[in-house]
């Protein structure tokens, strides 16, 4: 896989040496412990720690550990040929779950430090850079023959360059329901949410809209449950919502995923 610098005006291709990865304009990345390699720019970052917490990543993975079905069915709905980009991959459940499903060559990226930290030490046949994916994904034209976006990132534009001609797009959002009951129960409000059209026509440059499918699934979630879901949801959990799931000792959740197949 090539790998391309992030420093401004360079995108040169990196070359891996045994511990950094170099360009030709001595640009150089140390590759972590774990093994992963990390190419965010001071002016590609917000703040000092961008993306999730470690907090929030722990809770995430807490509650994947469980076993969420949610995972392997999106999995089944997308058969991957050739190498898979997981864009926003967080602490890596998803893409682990594509690579043992389809023994695919499969790379991971997020802004967040912690999230690919946990997710290297944890998924070592995986590969992870930490970048910012919504200014520029660093890998060469064409290099993918999938490209996932599960609740993560959307850049349509940096999508359709790092895919190849005949590559697939899979963009994963939560479903109107999604944790109704539990956003109900923290802002007293049950209000839904769909999203479908609007990302639809966020990709309609790029992209053309092959399939639709609404994953659901229902599940009994115990407290510890329902605030690691919570926790790790795109949304987060504040304060005066984690008080309020603490008075609750278990619920019934629903959990929905829309999925959006794309082609180039």
């Amino acid at each position: 896989m090539n790998l391309l610098c992030t420093v401004r005006h360079c995108r040169s291709p990196l070359i891996r040496e045994e511990k950094q990865y170099v360009c030709a304009n001595n640009h150089s990345f140390d590759i972590a412990r774990s093994g992963y390699v990390n190419l965010l720019q001071p002016q590609d970052r917000r703040s000092p720690n961008p993306g999730d917490t470690a907090e929030a990543v722990a809770a995430r993975r807490k509650f994947y550990e469980r076993g969420d079905p949610l995972v392997d069915l999106i999995v089944r709905a997308f058969p991957v040929e050739g190498a898979l980009l997981d864009v926003g991959c967080g602490e890596g459940s998803h893409l682990a779950a594509f690579r043992r499903a389809y023994d695919v060559e499969a790379w991971g990226i997020d802004i967040s430090v912690p999230a690919i930290e946990l997710a290297a030490r944890t998924f070592r046949d995986c590969s992870f850079v930490v970048a910012n994916a919504d200014r520029f994904l660093p890998f060469a034209d064409a290099s993918f023959g999938a490209v996932t976006s599960i609740t993560a990132r959307m850049n349509a534009e940096e999508f359709h360059r790092v895919l190849r001609p005949d590559g697939a797009l899979l963009v994963v959002i939560p479903g109107a329901e999604d944790l109704v009951e539990l956003r109900e129960a923290t802002q007293g409000e049950r209000v839904e949410r769909d999203r479908v059209e609007r990302t639809i026509a966020e990709f309609a440059s790029h992209f053309a809209l092959e399939r639709r499918e609404t994953l659901r699934h229902v599940a009994r979630l115990d407290r510890a449950a329902m605030i690691e879901v919570m926790s790790s949801s795109y949304r987060g959990l504040r304060t005066r919502e984690r008080e309020r799931l603490e008075q609750l000792d278990e619920a019934d959740v629903t959990m929905t995923r829309d999925l959006l197949l794309f082609r180039r």
